[in-house]
């Protein structure tokens, strides 16, 4: 899985010998630590530590370092020369996200006494001067917005086994260099974490070779591929950093978004200037598309590097029990008038939700409607259409396009318009596109004549048993309705997705031991799809004294509308495995 941190959970080999690795590790690890960190970083810096560094000095000019908080607070250990470039630090460009985890590394490691104001100050400089522009952010979006997906790298099939052995590949794509940062980076890996080579930057190589060639190991490799990809000046980051400004996103933005187990929602959002440039206030209102009570949410927000929203916002509702709240990583696009990303929360940042927000201007908007799922045949079937600036439209001035019919406007607000409409009997299966008075939405509802099957997503799920000593992993699924197509097979290209349907869930034992009972100790799966795991830690009442881990499936069960209609099952594979026990958490910090 991409979630998995090289810093954050690191599994013991459990035998003598790497006990023995380690405690040997140990002794050198403050003189290796301590060299990787006084690199000169660039301009033919040594990189030490392998054939890789024994290609050209890297002559790459570092970034020059005009911030007063680092020079008050790093330049004891990274110099800073007479054009003011600093050691390490002028010779690699990173998220917010990376930034801090370097502060935070110093700070524990190092023994750092840094104030928090300045810690924020230097993470604020160093994202704004040695970020990654937009295009160079793109395929990394993933990492910071904490998505738990099975991300592939296909530039280097090699670098990505050497670094994904241990955490996700998006840490590695979210950061730019020198060659020889990237082998002092190397240097600090094998350095911190002495296994590391058994695991991944050894494994494998380099391979024997009789004509006397010599082969390089896969860090090697991988470093050679990675100062070639992701050097640290790059044509995107030069015409960003030319245009790079804060932007202005006061003003009112529509709201829509879809959060695994409760479905869609819909709302506005409105930005206010904070206390200081780059800096925001929100004033958050949305309802889900399902019911249920509207959400307010207060927050504060920076924008680093001209576009990465990063923010924090709770329900004052909720507050007495969730002061955290929150977290929120969106990104603003060119123009300023759109941003995307996701909010999440959890021990593990797990749980969370895909958002978009538009900037409402006076022209009208289209956010989504509810329910999308339009059954063929369907007589007088009410339907809502969210969205901003909506005109009191009649009827025949909302088109769902063919073999739809609108009969009437039950009621209208500038928000949301609720339509009464039939769909004919002969009416095309597929999706449809929405025009209503001007505003337009792509792929809005789905006209459908039956479900052939369900399925539950994610189709393998990962929780960690936890409440007593380390914060519990939960796992949200949810059940999907499809039609399989004009070939009647499912999991084909024709395959139309009709929408989250309401099953009902349960466990079930996945048999892998005979007298496997691991459904009685892993936990609990509510009604909505959501799995808790269960406490940490030894259990007295499972054989042996076992955690409370196990691999389980998580079932649906739907039954469809309709008079002969079959219920449809599907199922998830659910692993649910012991905490992260070593763990470095960088995400939680107020903005």
């Amino acid at each position: 899985m991409s979630r998995a941190r090289f810093a954050e959970g690191r599994g013991g080999r459990g035998s003598r010998a790497a006990l023995g690795v380690v405690l040997l590790a140990s002794t050198l690890l403050p003189l290796a630590a301590a060299q990787a960190q006084r690199g000169g970083g660039g301009r033919g810096a040594g990189a030490g530590g392998g054939r890789a560094g024994g290609a050209a000095p890297d002559t790459t000019h570092g970034f020059p370092i005009a911030e007063r908080a680092i020079k008050a607070n790093c330049i004891g250990c990274h110099k800073q020369d007479s054009a003011g470039v600093v050691q390490r630090i002028s010779f690699e460009r990173k998220t917010p996200e990376g930034w801090e985890m370097s502060v935070r590394r110093m700070v524990g490691l190092h023994h750092l006494d840094l104030d928090p104001k300045d810690a924020r100050t230097i993470v604020r400089y160093l994202s704004d001067h040695q970020g990654l522009a937009p295009a160079e952010m793109k395929p990394a979006r993933f990492e910071p917005e904490r998505r738990m997906i099975d991300y592939r790298y296909t530039a280097d099939a090699r670098t990505e086994t050497a670094c994904r052995a241990c955490h996700s590949m998006g840490r590695v794509i979210s950061q730019r260099r020198t060659r020889d940062e990237w082998n002092l980076l190397l240097a600090t890996h094998r350095a911190l974490y002495p296994d590391a080579d058994f695991q991944a930057f050894r494994r494998f190589g380099p391979a024997v070779n009789d004509s006397g060639v010599p082969q390089l190991h896969p860090m090697e490799l991988a470093v050679n591929h990675l100062s070639r990809v992701f050097p640290l000046r790059t044509p995107e980051w030069t015409a960003w950093s030319a245009t790079m400004r804060t932007p202005h996103l006061e003003g009112t933005w529509l709201l829509s978004g879809n959060e695994p187990g409760r479905g869609a929602f819909y709302g506005r959002v409105t930005i206010a200037k904070g206390a200081s440039d780059g800096e925001f206030t929100t004033q958050t209102t949305y309802r889900y598309a399902d019911g249920g009570a509207v959400v307010h949410r207060t927050g504060k927000s920076i924008v680093y590097t001209g576009f990465q929203w990063r923010g924090r916002s709770t329900d004052p509702a909720q507050r007495a029990r969730d002061s955290v709240g929150l977290r929120e990583v969106m990104f603003v696009e060119p123009g300023w008038d759109e941003m995307s990303g996701r909010w999440f929360q959890g021990g593990y940042d797990e749980i969370g939700m895909d958002v978009t927000a538009r900037r409402v201007s006076g022209s009208p908007v289209i956010a989504g409607i509810a329910p999308r799922a339009l059954h063929v045949g369907s007589r007088s079937q009410d339907v809502t259409i969210f969205g901003a600036n909506l005109p009191s439209a009649a009827a025949n001035a909302i088109d769902f396009g063919p073999g739809v019919t609108v009969d009437n406007v039950v009621r209208a607000t500038a928000d949301s318009i609720t339509v009464r409409l039939s769909v004919d009997s002969a009416a095309a299966v597929g999706k449809r596109d929405l025009y209503a008075s001007g505003a337009s939405l792509r792929d809005a509802a789905v006209v459908f004549d039956k479900i052939d099957r369900i399925k539950v997503v994610p189709l393998a799920g990962l929780a960690r048993v936890g409440g007593a000593v380390f914060p519990k992993q939960l796992q949200q699924f949810d059940a999907m309705a499809y039609w399989n197509g004009p070939d009647g097979k499912s999991d084909t290209d024709d395959d139309l997705e009709i929408g989250r349907v309401p099953a009902k869930w349960n466990l079930e034992e996945y048999g892998v031991t005979y007298d496997d009972d691991d459904v009685k100790f892993v936990g609990a799966l509510d009604q909505n799809g959501l799995f808790t795991p269960s406490l940490d830690g030894p259990n007295p009442k499972r054989s042996s004294s076992r955690n409370n881990v196990g691999d389980v499936w998580a079932v649906a069960s739907y039954t469809p509308p309709g008079k002969n209609a079959k219920m449809l099952k599907a199922r998830a594979l659910l692993v649910v495995t012991v905490p992260l026990y070593v763990r470095f958490v960088p995400w939680q910090t107020q903005p």
